[in-house]
């Protein structure tokens, strides 16, 4: 049977930084395009997150900054570009929003919906299991969520709890697309093959490494995380990498007796290890289980122009989209709420899946170096 231990972060977490890119007096700011810079959120290996407020209409935002020189050095083009075509693609309230991109001769910056709810994996670790109700409520945004990602030819392939962040209102969204996979990425037998994901969460035909449906995947994982919110612990856990894959291969998970038996069946139909006959978004969104309470999500299926993405490397200095980083003297105080002032305000504050984390604790090794 699974540890009863609370599950563990998969990736570092980060605190918010005391530094600012703005004085605390107020006499000098920076400014990328209608963008006042604030306190600086996290930093990664590749990019940075710095809080930051639009002058023109006072929203709130999150703003991932990329030096492109580190990306261009360690041949992540294709990665970031894929990362913006992707959440350029999706539009859907449980999905974090890429407000716009911007680019620099040496920068690029993500503009981002700004969300103060915290990490969900954050709720589990400090309040413990939820209660059926409430995880079904999640497990429902997160289903609509995928689901509409797929419809759109986008696999995530990294779903966790610690990438789904909750608003102010509770909301769930879903973010860290930089694993995610694009149509151009499935080969002539119609499957993905790159294998990555997080050893716990991650379903058994990517482990096997012949090739694997994005979708049935993604699933799995949702399957996992459902397990998770109700149970409190993971369903397939061991200290030895080779002795997990073991028990994913096979299914080899208990139920908690406080499972209703109707969260049971569509549990263990989830985390059937033979994708052939694992059930599908379509036939879990019918479920009596999932039903109960359900609210389908409106959004917009706007249209959306991926032309302008090469333009984000454009190196000769005359794309209409590259901005300048600028200091500015004398401007009025900085944005009201510091990193620390955000933290009490927001319980858990964390947003560490906005940028790049170590790439050790993200890709899986190629089966045959683990077994």
């Amino acid at each position: 049977m699974a540890s009863r231990a609370t599950p563990s972060r998969s990736a570092p977490s980060y605190t918010a930084s005391s530094s600012s890119s703005s004085s605390s007096s107020g006499v000098s700011r920076t400014r990328v395009g209608n963008y006042e810079l604030g306190r600086t959120l996290g930093e990664g290996t590749f990019a940075k997150v710095k809080f930051a407020r639009n002058v023109v209409n006072g929203q709130n935002v999150a703003i991932k900054i990329i030096d492109k020189e580190k990306v261009m050095r360690n041949k992540m083009v294709a990665q970031i570009k894929r990362e913006i075509s992707t959440m350029k693609l999706i539009k859907h309230p449980n999905v974090i929003r890429m407000l716009e991109v911007m680019a620099s001769k040496t920068k690029i910056y993500f503009v981002l919906e700004f969300v103060t709810g915290g990490e969900l994996f954050d709720k589990i670790a400090s309040k413990g299991r939820l209660k059926e109700d409430g995880a079904r409520k999640y497990f429902q945004q997160l289903i609509n969520a995928v689901d509409y990602c797929h419809s759109r030819g986008v696999y995530h392939r990294d779903l966790k709890p610690e990438n789904l962040l909750l608003d102010a209102n509770g909301t769930l969204k879903v973010s860290d697309f930089g694993l995610s996979a694009l149509p151009q990425q499935v080969r002539e037998d119609g499957l993905l093959h790159t294998t990555c994901g997080t050893p716990n969460y991650v379903a058994p035909e990517i482990i096997n490494n012949k090739g694997y449906d994005g979708a049935k995947a993604d699933l799995w994982s949702c399957g996992v995380i459902l397990f998770v919110l109700m149970a409190g612990y993971l369903p397939f856990e061991d200290s030895n990498l080779a002795s997990l894959y073991k028990k994913i291969f096979k299914a080899e998970f208990t139920c908690p007796n406080w499972f209703s038996a109707s969260a049971k069946k569509l549990i263990k139909r989830i985390l059937d290890p033979n994708p052939a006959t694992r059930i599908t978004f379509a036939e879990v969104i019918e479920n009596e289980w999932f039903n109960k309470g359900y609210k389908a999500p409106k959004y917009e299926n706007a249209n959306v122009s991926l032309d302008d993405v090469d333009a984000i490397f454009d190196e000769s200095g005359e794309s209409e989209n590259l901005v300048v980083e600028r200091r500015e003297e004398g401007l009025r105080t900085p944005v009201a709420m510091n990193a620390f002032e955000l933290i009490s305000k927001s319980k858990g504050l964390n947003l560490g899946s906005l940028f790049e984390k170590q790439m050790v604790h993200r890709f899986l090794f190629l089966r045959s170096s683990m077994l």
